[in-house]
């Protein structure tokens, strides 16, 4: 039976925080005066004033409880009933207009309980508005309900006095059991629910974590809603506990519950048709239209929810979007791309700058005795149309899989790989180094575009867009060693002659045999075994292009990081130079915090810090991440030197000019061939007949598509090679004497 409780009329609008949660000697408007920054003394009305708004069929339970500005005209409140203490701005004849929406300033037919008004307000057929300060030129058209509870949260993982901890809002990422779930706060950060998420056994962090947003709020009960300056709110339904910033552009929402929306002036936040939002954090800059469901969720700054998304129990990093899609359970970080029909069934984290076409499925639910599993996968994560995959999961940077059903859980360690499913060989086929020759238009256009894209405000993090990164090139490094390891075994295994090659180990033999560009290793079948959840092996092909092209990336990358550094500390100094390079071989973990790279141990430290303390608060954690981002490029140069050297079977002392100058034309001409693959690799469009069938000419096809000579990217891209080869001049050092 529903418990409908009756009071006097009177007490309507009063007594919204309970006694014994007030402090002694304040009143249930303390914490609202607090929050009322705009300045306005108001007064009682005067006896003119009462009679015209009484004329104007306007009621009022007490009419020295409606409170008013000094320029305050009473004609223009019309047909209102006011609860409670209310109190008005200014307000002047004239009318507001947004989107060819033109509203007469002031407050008609209206119920208004205990609420703070801005100046030049428009509140016209908001049947119940309670417990809200709006700021100036607020619009508020057609709301059925808005009002906020005395225990309101606004999305954050918080509990108020009296509340029980069971009631707190979780996220559960990464995985369906809850075993990950963190609390969402406003200003959450990717990396922040990353550490919180992966780090379960450190007890002590954890409950570290919990207090820190739990003293990041006052919890206190009797907070306002609160509506930000020029925001537009109309045709919506029920919004409920939502604090909204400045400047918000609300529009024919079904549901807000529960919410903070991170709108600001320059970086607005918009909220369109059929939305339902519920428990929440919005921030600033995001869309959210047509039709999305989102319960329990985070976004972050500049991301996009659009065309009947449906996001639950998720963190969408910054400058991402989803249109059309499931996304259950799932960890996103920054530069995501998901649109078309597809979906996460399964609890997902994904480490940035990742791509799900249409039709693609991470994951089937439920195919096991429990609860699914979980999937990991490295930065530029692509499945390619109709995918599917299975849990558990992982994958390196920049993998991208080609249309197919993948029966069994995957492992794939090698990065820039095209992983392919043969039906008809039964096998999975994975081609490692594919970008680089295949598609290097996409891989370095996306790495620009999630750059250009980038329209964060505060900047705290430092997010790596670029493909060659700390986390890819150490995945090179390594697998050098499983391309040669794995060579080496298939060669022995299928009796081919190793004569002329000494060896211990077939790792050894592999190395020699790639390093001498041996014919045989194209004949060979190399297959590698434990990377799918099945019996069968999976092929590697084009072995020896991969090997070589991670040589010459490792190069490249050494010689691009330094150039970067030395356009930082503006220092051609051989001794500066050599003195990067690590004495000892240095064991580097690098880790992907939310799309900022680090150390392991650098993590480590981190995490040491806010246990003892040393990081007091949320904002000194991120102040951390702007701190250590500034330590990145020393880093990324002593790692690349180490990867660099290893792989070229050189030591530091060892390691002369002479060697630095060869690194430095083998990365010209390296530069010049990622520049030459990139248009080749676009070329490819506008030469296949099967692609240019449609047009009646290659003059409409130009037209259409525009011309390959016009393409604003490969133009920049070849003005970007000139300039990298420039600096590399630059920074050709005199021999030391």
């Amino acid at each position: 039976m529903n418990q409908i409780k009756r009071s006097p009329l009177s007490t309507l609008g009063y007594n919204f925080v309970p006694s014994e949660f007030l402090p002694e000697g304040e009143d249930e408007y303390y914490l609202r005066n607090k929050q009322n920054r705009s300045g306005t003394n108001h007064r009682q009305l005067n006896a003119l004033e009462i009679e015209i708004l009484v004329r104007n069929r306007n009621q009022s339970d007490d009419w020295n409880k409606l409170l008013v500005a000094e320029d305050f005209s009473p004609e223009l409140v019309k047909n209102c009933k006011f609860f409670g203490l209310v109190r008005i701005g200014k307000l002047e004849p004239c009318y507001l207009e947004y989107h060819n929406l033109r509203m007469p300033v002031g407050l008609y037919n209206s119920t208004i309980i205990s609420c703070d008004l801005g100046d030049n307000v428009v509140i016209d057929n908001v049947h119940y508005l309670s417990h809200y300060i709006l700021g100036n030129e607020v619009i508020l058209v057609n709301v059925n309900e808005m009002s906020t509870t005395n225990y309101a949260k606004f999305g954050n993982g918080i509990v108020k006095e009296g509340e029980d901890p069971s009631i707190r809002i979780w996220l559960e990422l990464c995985n369906e059991n809850g075993g990950r779930r963190v609390l969402p706060f406003s200003g959450m950060l990717p990396a922040d629910a990353w550490i919180w998420s992966r780090y379960r056994t450190d007890q002590q962090l954890q409950e570290k974590l919990l207090e820190l947003t739990q003293n990041r709020f006052d919890h206190k009960r009797g907070y306002y809603g609160k509506v930000g300056d020029r925001c537009i709110i109309k045709n919506c339904l029920i919004i409920k506990d939502v604090w909204i910033g400045s400047d918000a552009y609300i529009k024919g929402a079904n549901k807000l519950k529960n919410l903070t929306i991170h709108s600001l002036p320059d970086a607005t936040c918009q909220i369109g048709e059929g939305c339902e939002l519920v428990n929440g954090i919005i921030s600033e800059g995001c869309r959210v239209f047509y039709g999305v469901k989102a319960v329990r969720f985070a976004m972050a700054s500049h991301s996009q929810l659009k065309y009947g998304a449906r996001l639950i129990n998720s963190y969408l990093g910054s400058n991402s979007t989803i249109s059309c899609c499931e996304v259950l359970n799932s960890l996103i970080f920054p530069a995501h791309e998901q649109h078309h029909n597809n979906s996460f069934l399964c609890a997902a984290l994904l480490m940035g700058q990742s791509n799900m076409a249409a039709g693609a499925t991470v994951g089937s639910n439920h195919n096991s005795r429990g609860a699914d599993g979980e999937f990991v996968a490295g930065r530029g994560f692509w499945p390619g149309l109709c995918v599917s995959l299975k849990h558990n999961s992982t994958f390196a940077t920049f993998n991208i899989l080609a249309k197919g059903d993948y029966p069994a859980e995957l492992h794939i360690p090698l990065p820039f790989s095209l992983i392919s499913h043969q039906v008809h060989l039964n096998r999975i086929q994975v081609m490692p180094g594919y970008w680089f020759l295949y598609n290097m238009y996409a891989l370095a256009r996306n790495a620009w575009k999630y750059k250009d894209r980038d329209k964060r405000i505060e900047k705290i993090q430092h997010l790596e867009y670029d493909y060659l990164a700390p986390d890819s090139i150490q995945e090179i490094y390594e697998g050098l060693a499983i391309l040669a390891k794995a060579t080496g075994i298939s060669f022995l295994a299928q009796d081919e002659d190793p004569s002329g090659y000494a060896f211990d180990h077939p790792a050894e033999l592999g190395s020699a045999l790639l390093g001498n560009q041996d014919p045989r290793v194209g004949w060979v079948e190399i297959l590698v075994h434990g990377w799918e959840n099945s019996k069968r092996p999976i092929q590697l092909i084009k072995v020896q292009d991969a090997w070589n092209t991670y040589h010459r990336l490792l190069v490249f990358y050494t010689v691009s990081t330094v150039s970067e550094l030395f356009g930082v500390n503006e220092t051609t100094d051989w001794d500066e130079l050599y003195a990067l390079i690590p004495e000892e071989t240095i064991k580097w973990e690098w880790k992907n915090v939310g799309g900022q790279l680090m150390p392991s141990g650098v993590l480590s430290n981190l995490i040491s810090e806010i246990k003892d303390g040393s990081l007091p608060d949320w904002d000194h954690i991120h102040s951390q991440y702007s701190q250590l981002a500034t330590e990145y490029p020393t880093w990324k140069v002593q790692h690349a030197f180490q990867c660099l050297l290893a792989a070229k079977g050189l030591t530091k002392g060892l390691f002369d000019q002479n060697h630095w100058d060869d690194f430095i034309t083998d990365a010209i001409h390296t530069r010049k061939w990622l520049s030459d693959q990139v248009f080749v690799s676009r070329q490819k469009d506008y030469m296949n007949p099967f692609r240019n069938m449609v047009y009646e000419s290659d003059e409409e096809r130009d037209i259409v598509l525009g011309a390959l000579e016009d393409n604003s990217f490969i133009q920049q891209e070849k003005r970007d090679c000139k300039t990298f080869i420039k600096r590399l001049e630059s920074i050709k050092m005199p021999k030391a004497s």
